[in-house]
């Protein structure tokens, strides 16, 4: 990107603005985009980002997290490789979840400890089925090497910086 709104440099950093603006002035994004046929262009990701997959392909984590992020009671997420394996971290709106099982919890409340007990064990296979749901959700939206083998659950929001990105090199 070049322009008058850009960025002039790092202050007091000649080495990282070097790695960044090019000499006649261009700003190095890291962006990678696609252009059609009719010159639209289409942001794919981020050059940090991209998962190369064991024949080679381009996974763009950032394509796989928007068909995620269109899932039922789904906040955000994050896609990462783990030992050759694609794995999404999936952070749900926790409310709307607990109101859709409340009943179960007023029954856990209402039983002895045994039936308390089966009461969570059977709100963990509700959350086992979702992330279930949510894979195959995916997997039938993305092409065959962006499919994700494993879905969990992320308790708590990702960690962001001060421009609400998150940090994604604290998940990998």
């Amino acid at each position: 990107m070049k322009g008058e709104n850009v960025m002039k440099g790092y202050y007091k950093e000649p080495e990282m603005t070097a790695k960044v603006l090019s000499k006649d002035g261009w700003f190095r994004t890291g962006d990678l985009g696609l252009l059609d046929k009719e010159n639209y262009l289409y942001i794919k990701g981020r050059i940090k980002s991209v998962i190369v997959g064991s024949s080679g392909e381009n996974i763009y984590p950032e394509e796989i997290e928007s068909v995620i992020n269109r899932f039922q009671h789904v906040l955000e997420s994050v896609v990462v490789e783990r030992k050759g394996k694609l794995i999404a971290l999936v952070h749900f709106n926790i409310d709307e979840l607990e109101g859709q099982f409340r009943h179960m919890k007023e029954e856990a409340i209402k039983h002895v400890e045994a039936k308390k007990e089966e009461a969570i064990k059977h709100v963990e296979a509700k959350k086992e089925e979702l992330l279930l749901e949510l894979r195959e959700f995916v997997n039938s939206k993305v092409n065959s090497f962006s499919r994700i083998q494993l879905a969990v659950f992320q308790v708590d929001p990702f960690e962001k910086t001060a421009t609400k990105k998150i940090k994604r090199y604290l998940y990998k």
